[in-house]
């Protein structure tokens, strides 16, 4: 049995420290490379069908009404088993107090029964909000582990703190 990374992240325009930068690569990303650099862990990039837009602003708007409708957005590609996994690190970045919705669109598809999860988060701030509760309900029959919070302007600095996380 091996591990998996199943992640969203979002380069572009984003929100650190009181101020918007460009960033190549999505700070979550940045934190699922460390988890597989240490444990060999497959990665899957959860992404939305229909880009978000670079713009942080006109992208946080979208993220707002798709969390108000409960939207579904539909993904490029889609993960249709983790039978082969023993533990699935699930990491996003904190949208409107929890995960994405395009995480839930693949998370929903998912059997978790069994499975270990350990989930990580990138924000500003708000740290996990509400998803620890929606993870519950995303990963039913999963033992969900003690959860990793990460402010994104941080992340080339954790490497150590994630390795520590993932061996606890």
């Amino acid at each position: 049995m091996s591990d998996l990374v199943i992640y969203f992240s979002r380069s572009g325009e984003n929100y650190f420290g009181g101020e918007l930068k460009n960033i190549e690569k999505g700070n979550t990303e940045v934190i699922a490379e460390y988890i597989q650099q240490e444990t060999g862990a497959d990665l899957f990039k959860v992404e939305a069908a229909v880009d978000y837009p670079e713009d942080y602003m006109k992208c946080i708007d979208i993220a707002k009404k798709e969390l108000e409708s409960d939207a579904r957005p539909e993904i490029k590609q889609s993960l249709e088993s983790i039978d082969e996994y023993d533990t699935i690190y699930i990491g996003f970045p904190n949208w409107w107090g929890t995960l994405p919705m395009p995480m839930f669109t693949q998370l929903e598809k998912l059997d978790f029964t069994g499975k270990i999860v350990k989930p990580f988060v990138t924000h500003e701030g708000s740290g996990f909000g509400k998803s620890n509760n929606d993870l519950k309900k995303l990963c039913e029959g999963a033992e969900i582990k003690k959860g990793l919070s990460i402010p994104g302007a941080n992340v080339y600095e954790v490497q150590q703190t994630v390795v520590s996380w993932i061996n606890d």
